[in-house]
């Protein structure tokens, strides 16, 4: 990281052109090709048809108190292709884990219990979360009678671990907006999140309620990930060590990142929902270790429905953005209306990936069931508590590379693996900064506690998609892009990474100390 001023970051855009070019002919030493976005994993298992299964919505987790929620995490044999039982890691048995609702500004804890055969760690994504909260890589879960290593060889002085149980405070002082809940363990985020450890947490307030957006039953959340499976219905994954205790990684032709054959919507593939001829209120997550998605919703007569944005990742928008296809990177949320009156009784509305081939170009669908009374509206103005930074203390320069790591290579920022005991960026309390963020491949970059605005992307203004206040930018090959924020909230220890899961466990990840 080197510090720059406004001036010298508004003209540098020619030599980012020149550095992309030579991180990409860095990348293509990872494998055989450019791993821009990873390579296929093939299932070994009969694979169902499109639009068959249910869509399936997780459950929604009661508290065992006031503000108090508790959950287990355990191995489970759930259901995901038809008749096959598929061996997962699991938050309270399910896949997805279990949905949060929380209020505006009304603390809540989890207590997480550990039944695992390895350290975990839970991270609440998009939280705006206290560091002893945040789900630091290091502040593991121990299992009962684990006497394993970390499974990385560089201790970390500052690590909190607790044996069996841990309690995670979230103060939810933020926006309304879904966030998501996750395991962050060091060297082993990705499987761990492919074994199925991710949940939904929603936090909502009166003002967003007020809007008369689609609810209740219109109002669907929709985890979107990708899985391949093995001839015995259990998750195939390249990991160098599939117990997940000691050496972390995946097998080469994986570096770039690691793909599925199988799409999943809340953990079913292929699924389809029978809807209303009303207006649908889609809360979209990419929760695939790194594949990305440009999403559209085409009726069976080839007509696109517009994607009404209505919010990103950390909650509404100003006001709506109409988009005909929405690309979606790894982490990434979006808030979207989608219209179905104008579709006949009977019809059908596919949601598809335009960036997908073959079984993977497809996502679900929508069969119309019935004509509705539909009393929800998309109003022009759906909030007016976006924050407005201006005069930043510092502009930054960030670069997000493959590149040679101890033991061979790796992903690397600015250079450098991750390393736990290493201070990679200080910022005071309250400070406004402007990030450059310069990438040779495909990377999804998720800043903690913070969530920013994103200001031009390669000089050129952000797109449409890049509207409201974001927590994760992807990034593309070659691309630069300038964002702003404001570090306020809490102190402490906290990280800034690349969300392709795969580039995080190796070494694509920093820490921001907060002062």
């Amino acid at each position: 990281m080197r510090e720059l001023t406004r001036r010298q970051v508004l003209g540098l855009g020619g030599a980012f052109g020149l550095l992309a070019a030579t991180g990409l002919a860095t990348a293509a030493t990872l494998g055989r090709r450019p791993p821009v976005t990873g390579a296929e994993l093939r299932s070994a298992v009969p694979l169902p048809p499109a639009f068959e299964v249910p869509l399936p919505l997780p459950a929604v987790l009661k508290p065992v108190a006031p503000g108090r929620y508790e959950i287990t995490q355990r191995v489970a044999d759930v259901e995901i292709l038809p008749g096959v039982r598929t061996p997962m890691w699991t938050y309270g048995g399910t896949f997805p884990g279990p949905t949060i609702e929380s209020r505006r500004g009304q603390a809540i804890t989890v207590t997480h219990r550990n039944e695992l055969p390895v350290p975990t760690v839970v991270h609440l994504h998009g939280g705006r979360t206290p560091a002893e909260s945040d789900g630091y890589p290091t502040d593991l879960v121990l299992p009962a009678g684990w006497s394993g290593g970390h499974g990385h060889a560089m201790p970390d002085p500052r690590a909190v671990q607790s044996r069996v149980t841990r309690t995670y405070t979230f103060p939810l002082d933020q926006r309304p907006a879904m966030l998501w809940y996750h395991d962050h363990r060091m060297d082993f985020t990705a499987p761990a999140i492919w074994r199925g450890l991710a949940g939904l947490h929603f936090v909502r307030d009166d003002a967003e309620e007020a809007l008369g957006l689609p609810s209740g039953p219109r109002e669907l959340p929709l985890m979107i990930t990708d899985r391949a499976f093995a001839a015995d219905g259990s998750l195939d994954y390249p990991s160098l060590d599939a117990t997940l205790r000691e050496r972390p990684g995946v097998r080469e032709s994986f570096l770039g990142g690691v793909l599925g054959d199988v799409i999943l919507v809340n953990g079913a593939p292929w699924p389809i929902h029978e809807a209303d001829a009303a207006r649908y209120r889609l809360r979209i997550l990419n929760g695939s270790n790194a594949r990305h998605y440009e999403l559209e919703a085409v009726t069976d007569d080839g007509r696109r429905l517009p994607l009404v944005q209505v919010g990103a990742d950390q909650g509404l928008l100003a006001a709506p953005v109409t988009h005909a296809s929405l690309p979606i990177g790894p982490a990434e949320r979006y808030d979207v209306v989608v219209d179905f009156a104008s579709v006949p009784v009977g019809g059908r509305v596919r949601l598809l990936n335009r960036l997908g081939t073959g079984r993977t170009a497809e996502v679900m669908a929508f069969r119309i069931a019935r004509p509705a009374r539909d009393d929800s509206r998309v109003p022009a103005v759906l909030s007016q508590d976006l924050p407005s930074w201006d005069s930043p203390a510092r502009v930054r320069e960030f670069s997000f590379r493959a590149g040679p790591m101890p033991g061979g290579h790796g992903w690397l920022i600015d250079g450098r693996p991750f390393d736990p005991s290493r201070t990679d960026v200080t910022v005071g309390l309250g400070d406004v900064e402007v990030w450059r963020l310069v990438a040779d491949v495909h990377h999804p970059i998720h800043l903690h506690l913070a969530g920013f605005r994103v200001l031009s992307r390669g000089g050129r203004p952000p797109l449409p998609h890049d509207a409201g206040l974001k927590d994760t930018v992807s990034l593309r090959p070659g691309e630069a892009a300038e964002i702003i924020t404001r570090f306020d909230g809490y102190r402490g220890r906290y990280l800034f990474h690349c969300h392709n899961a795969e580039h995080e466990d190796m070494g694509m990840m920093a820490n921001l100390e907060v002062r």
